[in-house]
């Protein structure tokens, strides 16, 4: 597994990060499994929220800790939070509360990496600012990022808080791909020509922040994997051809895709499923051509002009 690192910090991250959303109806053992797996395969990131199955998907993760306790030192665990009730909560008492719970359900002191979870328009960014220098100085958390934000959106916190955003999660894939759409269409009147995000691809590498791809493998909001998928029988046949040629699964090719993006984004698979994490792992090692680049991106229905 290759590795990427965060700017101003000594972290050497695997590339691809394991999301834990999907680990609250399993046993021990099989998280057990599941994690010291992902740690042999070379993912050493390990990404949760507050929500996520209520918060068990913490517990059951900081279960495995306590019964592996070499294995805290050699990962990073980022959580993220601020959804509450249906909404979205930037203040201080909310963020405080939530960091609290995530560190108590993971047995844990410190977080690596603390993400705010969507954006909040009642932010008031000086609290968030204070908020994060009390983390900062009582060793609850390393360092911060946010999810789902625009440009202006981060400009604003940045304004106020000290401590460098460092990440931003946003919904990337083959299928899910108009951040970069919008990039190939400026100056058209095509409908790939919206700029639904504020330029945020090039937003991210002009200021040193590390793009998580969160859904992979899916198309629409949550509308089911795009592989194998007859409405996408092009795509996969295009896939199937690629991923053939390097010996891949087109899982692992979707996310060499990514990978391939010179923006050294870091996607975030939530399989629980071993032999798929173990196939997926080889796309760190895979390069593929410019010319399938854009023979997937076009097959799968992204327009160039």
């Amino acid at each position: 597994m290759k590795h990427i690192k965060f700017q101003g910090t000594d972290v050497e991250a695997s590339r691809i990060a394991l999301g834990c959303m999907r680990i609250y109806d399993l046993s021990e053992k099989e998280v057990d499994i599941l994690i010291n797996t992902c740690v042999e395969s070379g993912i050493n990131f390990f990404d949760h929220a507050d929500i996520y199955g209520g918060g068990n998907c913490e517990e059951i993760f900081g279960g495995t800790l306590k019964r592996n306790k070499p294995l805290r030192d050699k990962i990073y665990i980022q959580s993220k939070c601020a959804i509450h009730n249906g909404m979205y909560d930037f203040s201080k008492e909310h963020i405080t509360k939530s960091v609290d719970g995530i560190l108590k359900r993971l047995g844990v002191e410190r977080l690596d990496f603390l993400l705010l979870h969507r954006p909040d328009t009642l932010v008031e960014p000086e609290e968030i600012a204070e908020t994060f220098d009390l983390f900062e100085r009582g060793g609850k958390v390393r360092w911060f990022g946010v999810s789902n934000q625009n440009p202006m959106q981060i400009e604003l916190l940045q304004k106020y808080v000290k401590q460098r955003l460092m990440i931003n999660q946003l919904q990337f894939s083959i299928t899910n791909a108009s951040m970069v759409g919008s990039g190939f269409n400026v100056n058209t009147e095509f409908d790939a020509a919206v700029d639904r995000d504020g330029s945020i691809l090039d937003y991210c590498r002009l200021k040193d922040i590390t793009i998580q791809p969160w859904s992979p493998f899916q198309h629409g909001f949550f509308a089911g994997s795009f592989i194998d998928n007859p409405e996408f029988a092009g795509l996969n046949d295009v896939m199937d051809s690629v991923a053939q040629k390097y010996g891949i699964t087109k899982s692992a090719l979707a996310i060499a895709w990514i990978l391939r993006h010179p923006a050294k984004m870091q996607p975030i698979i939530g399989t629980t499923n071993i032999e798929r994490i173990k196939n997926i792992c080889m796309a760190s090692d895979i390069d593929i051509s410019r010319d399938e680049w854009y023979d997937i991106f076009k097959a799968a229905g992204n327009r160039l002009p």
